[in-house]
C-alpha cells in the first residue's frame, strides 16, 4: 500500500498534479501557530494569536483548534481561575469542554455508546453550555458563544426551536457566518430531527439571500451532499447526478466563489473541496476539475471523510483522477 501511495505521489508529480496532503489549518496559517501553542500548553501565545483575529474577521476556527488539542483543559482551568472575570479564557475552556464531551462520547452510533460515556458527554456539554452563556452576557457583541451553542445544543437535543433560537442570536451579530448556517444546516438535516425538504430550502435561502461572493453558495453543496449520504448505494447515484442538481450546484458556484466579488480568505479550501467533491459525484467533469485545480492538492478532511473516514486523501485523489486532475 505505502508503494502504491508513493507511486501515486510520483505519478502526480509527473501529470503535473500537486500531491495531495492533509491540510488540517483549513488554509489559514494562524490555526496551526494557535495548535502549537495549545498543545505547549502556552496560553499567552494563544492568547496572543486568539486577541489579533477578532471576532469581526472569525475567530471560532482559531478556538476550534484548541478546544481539539487532548489535555488542553487542564491549563485552561488554570487560565480561567487566574482571570475569573475575563471572557476569553472562559470561552477557549468551554469549546475545549465541547471537544472533551465528543472525545468521552466517541464517534460511535448510540447504541453502542455507554451509559456511562453519556454521563459524561452531557456533564462536559452542560458545563460548556454554562459557560458559553457567561460569555455571551459579559461580551453581548460576540458571536462564537453563540456558534458553540449552536453545537452543545445539538449534543444535548435542545430541541428544533431552541436551537434556531440560538442560530438567529448568531446571525444577529454576523449575518453571513459561514460556520453558524452550517450548524444550523446540521440542525435541520434529516438525521438531526429536519427534513431533505427543510434542510434544501434554508440552503438556498441562505445563499442567494447573501450577496455575491460570499461563501455562503457553499451551503447548497452541502445540502445535497447530505442528501446524497442519507440514501442507499445506487439511489444515491441516481440523485445527485440530476440535471436539476448540477444546475444548482452550478447555480451556488456562480453566485459564490465564481462571482466577480468573491474575496477568498481562509474559509477558500474548505468550499474548493466541498464543491470538488459535490460536482466529481454530480459528474460534472469540467466544474470538478476547476475547484480541484483551485485546492493545490490541499485536502480538507472534511467532507472527503464522508467517502472515506479513514483515508480522506485517498477518496480525493481517486475523484480528482477521475475527473482529469
Amino acid at each position: 500500500m505505502a508503494l502504491l501511495r508513493n507511486l501515486g505521489t510520483t505519478l502526480g508529480k509527473w501529470t503535473g498534479r500537486p500531491a495531495a496532503r492533509i491540510d488540517a489549518d483549513a488554509g489559514d496559517p494562524d490555526v496551526r501557530r494557535v495548535r502549537e501553542a495549545a498543545e505547549a500548553a502556552d496560553w499567552a501565545t494563544v492568547r496572543e494569536v486568539l486577541e489579533a483575529r477578532p471576532e469581526s474577521e472569525d475567530r471560532t476556527g482559531l478556538l476550534w483548534a484548541v478546544g481539539d488539542v487532548a489535555g488542553a483543559e487542564r491549563w485552561l482551568a488554570e487560565a480561567t481561575a487566574a482571570e475569573p472575570d475575563a471572557p476569553l479564557p472562559r470561552l477557549a475552556a468551554a469549546v475545549r469542554h465541547i471537544g472533551w464531551a465528543w472525545e468521552a462520547r466517541t464517534a460511535a452510533s448510540a447504541k453502542h455508546v455507554s451509559r456511562e460515556q453519556f454521563r459524561i458527554f452531557h456533564e462536559r456539554l452542560d458545563t460548556a453550555e454554562t459557560w458559553l452563556y457567561e460569555v455571551a452576557e459579559r461580551e453581548p457583541e460576540w458571536i462564537s458563544p453563540w456558534y458553540g451553542l449552536q453545537i452543545t445544543g445539538r449534543g444535548l437535543q435542545v430541541g428544533q426551536e431552541t436551537a434556531r433560537r440560538r442560530f438567529e442570536a448568531a446571525v444577529r451579530r454576523d449575518p453571513h457566518h459561514l460556520g453558524a448556517h452550517q450548524q444550523q444546516l446540521q440542525q435541520v438535516c434529516e438525521k438531526w430531527g429536519g427534513s431533505h425538504e427543510e434542510m434544501h430550502a434554508f440552503a438556498r435561502e441562505a445563499a442567494f439571500g447573501a450577496p455575491g461572493g460570499t461563501p455562503l453558495g457553499q451551503l447548497v453543496a452541502l445540502a445535497h451532499l447530505e442528501h446524497w449520504l442519507a440514501l442507499d448505494s445506487g439511489p444515491d447515484a441516481r440523485y445527485i447526478r440530476q440535471p436539476q442538481v448540477v444546475a444548482a450546484l452550478n447555480e451556488a458556484a456562480d453566485h459564490t466563489y465564481r462571482h466577480p466579488d468573491f474575496a477568498g480568505g481562509p474559509g477558500l479550501l474548505p468550499l474548493h473541496n466541498t464543491f470538488a467533491m459535490a460536482f466529481s459525484l454530480a459528474g460534472d467533469t469540467a466544474s470538478a476539475r476547476e475547484c480541484f485545480r483551485a485546492t493545490e492538492g490541499r485536502v480538507t478532511e472534511f467532507p472527503w471523510n464522508y467517502l472515506d473516514g479513514s483515508d480522506p486523501v485517498r477518496a480525493y485523489t481517486e475523484h480528482r483522477a477521475r475527473n482529469g486532475r
